[in-house]
């Protein structure tokens, strides 16, 4: 298991503080053969500079993934970071999920041949988030019994997700269900998102993208694995993403689940060689 090389996709765009708390995260894992991309939908400047940062001192390599900010297109630098990947396996989280130390760890324990893992989450309050990017807390060090108290005194929803239970073939109850699947935290072979083309790029703004790549991959034979209870991550507050595009790509997902579609129209086969968009220091 130690011997699976894996390729750590942060999706960001514009909140260095965050992608800092992120990329803490990542440092603390106790899995070490992994690497990290970052999937930069056109930051400016200062997430550049928190990212040069972090290749300094990181145990691991970080290459910065960036293209010009042309609206919400996280499909697309999704696609084209995935293209930089240097291992079989990839595991997608956002730049607004602190992983846990086994996160790493415990996606390469459940990364199995035919299956993609569907991790969860918890959700901090507003209040809690600007505390902890004001004093950089390491939050993905806290114990267990912290998380509990946090939840008690309504910093967070709830602590379940950050329990580790081995759950056997209890992860796979429910191998073709393709609703509640995000790309916050998302394992598969790096194999299977080329066989159904990555993320459809006509999905522009938020919304659905995920469950349009989702449902591809079950169409392709790739089953649901359930990643909780071991592969949770943080989530930070945020103000709700701008759904101004949300029905039209409601319209798309429903073309694609009345369709037989398993590769995506416009996706990853246009980037098998993108290193104009690789920026490493």
């Amino acid at each position: 298991m130690d011997k699976l090389g894996i390729s750590v996709i942060v999706t960001t765009y514009n909140w260095p503080s965050a992608l800092d708390r992120v990329l803490s995260g990542l440092s603390a894992q106790d899995y070490k053969h992994f690497e990290v991309i970052i999937a930069d939908d056109g930051s400016k400047e200062d997430t550049g500079l928190v990212i040069q940062a972090w290749q300094r001192r990181a145990p691991f390599v970080i290459k910065h993934c960036w293209h010009p900010d042309e609206g919400f297109q996280a499909a697309m630098i999704r696609n084209r970071a995935a293209a930089l990947a240097n291992y079989d396996y990839l595991v997608f989280i956002d730049g607004d999920c602190v992983p846990l130390p086994n996160f790493v760890r415990n996606h390469a324990k459940l990364a199995e041949e035919g299956y993609f893992v569907a991790g969860n989450r918890l959700l901090l309050n507003k209040a809690f988030t600007e505390k902890v990017l004001a004093q950089k807390m390491p939050i993905e060090r806290s114990l267990l019994s912290r998380w509990a108290f946090r939840t008690l005194q309504r910093e967070c929803n709830r602590f379940l997700p950050l329990l580790t239970l081995p759950l056997g073939h209890l992860r796979k109850l429910s191998p073709n269900q393709w609703k509640g699947v995000k790309t916050c935290n998302l394992g598969m072979w790096r194999e299977d998102y080329v066989r159904v083309n990555g993320l459809d790029e006509n999905y522009v703004g938020w919304g659905f993208e995920d469950s349009d790549l989702i449902v591809r991959l079950l169409r392709a034979k790739i089953k649901r694995k359930s990643g909780k209870f071991a592969t949770g991550v943080i989530h930070l507050w945020h103000k709700e993403q701008n759904r101004a595009m949300l029905n039209d790509n409601a319209y798309r997902l429903a073309q694609t689940l009345q369709s037989n579609e398993i590769k995506a129209k416009k996706g990853f086969d246009q980037y098998s060689h993108d290193n104009d968009y690789l920026q490493v220091e």
